[in-house]
């Protein structure tokens, strides 16, 4: 990736050396371009999708049709992100509870220049894309940026993490007031 003088600096929130194509839970989160409120809005608690969440909720549900060895947990669409867990599994059949920290020897640092088959970031880049295609289809404003750059993820470790990660994302909804993606907490 080139160096451009003009643009600051982004910095990596991917743990260092570590392999994310290893079998694991991730979880996930994924803002809207400027954090537009175009999914849906909350009421009394409760999420209320527009066609362009529904979008989302449908191409989430497909993960699995693409990546075999995904399996999906919580998933929320809030009214300009999304969260979500995926996970990585040895093999379609088998089951995830946690993703060890570190792989020694591993440094899986990707860039979209050299994508990893079957890696966190080509699934959710995957993802990403399938859903902007669709939703700029449906508006016919093709090529617009529908997604924030990048995504938020967190390797959850044990099933203490996994269980908090679930309940945030059950929870969401009823937090928007409060939460500090609410454009009205800015």
């Amino acid at each position: 990736m080139r160096n451009h003088p003009e643009r600051p600096q982004r910095r990596s929130v991917r743990l260092k050396d570590y392999d994310y194509s290893q079998r694991g839970a991730y979880y996930i989160t994924i803002c809207t371009f400027n954090h537009r409120c175009n999914l849906g809005e909350v009421k009394d608690g409760k999420m209320l999708i527009s066609q362009s969440g529904k979008v989302i909720l449908e191409s989430w549900n497909a993960i699995p049709l693409h990546f075999a060895h995904v399996a999906l947990d919580s998933f929320v669409v809030m009214p300009n992100h999304i969260h979500g867990i995926l996970m990585l599994l040895d093999d379609p059949a088998g089951t995830a509870c946690r993703a060890p920290t570190e792989k020694p020897g591993i440094n899986a640092q990707e860039r979209m220049s050299n994508p990893i088959s079957g890696s966190l970031p080509t699934i959710i880049g995957s993802f990403k894309a399938a859903v902007s295609k669709r939703i700029n289809e449906l508006r016919n404003t093709p090529g617009a940026s529908f997604w924030q750059r990048g995504y938020y993820e967190h390797v959850i470790r044990n099933e203490i993490e996994l269980n908090s990660k679930c309940e945030y994302i059950l929870n969401n909804p009823f937090k928007w007031e409060l939460d500090r993606n609410n454009p009205a907490n800015w």
